[in-house]
C-alpha cells in the first residue's frame, strides 16, 4: 500500500517514500515535519554530538556517522516551531528507527569483530557462536531504540538504520 509522498520524493521516483531523510528525534511525521519545520537550525546548534545536520531545504537530518544518539532532547527544546514533540507520554518513543546488520557484516564471513554489541547500551545486539568461526549477530528489535551506536561503530558500515515503517511497506 502507498502512503502520501512529497513532491521531492515523486520527482525522485521514490513512490513508497523509502528515501524520507533521518529526521531528529521526536519528529513529526514527515508531512507534518516539513509544513511546521522553519530550518532555523536551532536544533543543529543544540546537538552536543552534532548528530544533526543541515540537509535539503534547510530541514535537519540526522547523520550517524561518528556518534549514536543518546536522546537527551536538547534538539526538541530548541525547537520553537514545534516540528520536534515529545509525546505526552514520559516513555513516548523517539522516533520508530531500528537497526539492521547486513550481510557484509565482518562477524558474519568469519572475522572477528563485536564493536556493534559493544557500543550497545541497551545490549540489543548479541552473538550467537556457530561452526566455522562465525558469531552470527542476532538483533532484538524489541530492545533496539534505533540509537545508531551501531552504525558509528561498525568499521565497515554493516549497519543501516532504517525506519519502520519503510520496513512493513517493503514486505
Amino acid at each position: 500500500m502507498v502512503g502520501k509522498i512529497n513532491r521531492m520524493q515523486f520527482l525522485r521516483g521514490d513512490f513508497q517514500g523509502a528515501g524520507d531523510p533521518l529526521r531528529p528525534p521526536w519528529s513529526l511525521s514527515e508531512l507534518q515535519f516539513q509544513d511546521k519545520c522553519t530550518g532555523c537550525g536551532d536544533c543543529i546548534e543544540a546537538c552536543p554530538y552534532h548528530l544533526i545536520s543541515e540537509g535539503r531545504a534547510k530541514f535537519p537530518e540526522i547523520d550517524f556517522t561518528n556518534y549514536g544518539c543518546d536522546f537527551c532532547g536538547d534538539c526538541v527544546t530548541a525547537c520553537k516551531p514545534g516540528a520536534l514533540q515529545r509525546g505526552e507520554a514520559s516513555d513516548s518513543s523517539p522516533w520508530n528507527l531500528k537497526a539492521t546488520i547486513l550481510p557484509a557484516c565482518l562477524s558474519l564471513n568469519a572475522v572477528v569483530c563485536r564493536s556493534c554489541g559493544e557500543a550497545c547500551e541497551e545490549r540489543a545486539i548479541s552473538f550467537k557462536l556457530e561452526t566455522g568461526g562465525i558469531a552470527r549477530p542476532l538483533l532484538d528489535m524489541n530492545s533496539c531504540t534505533g540509537c545508531g551506536e551501531c552504525f558509528a561503530v561498525c568499521p565497515i558500515k554493516a549497519v543501516k538504520i532504517s525506519s519502520t515503517e519503510s520496513r512493513n511497506e517493503a514486505a
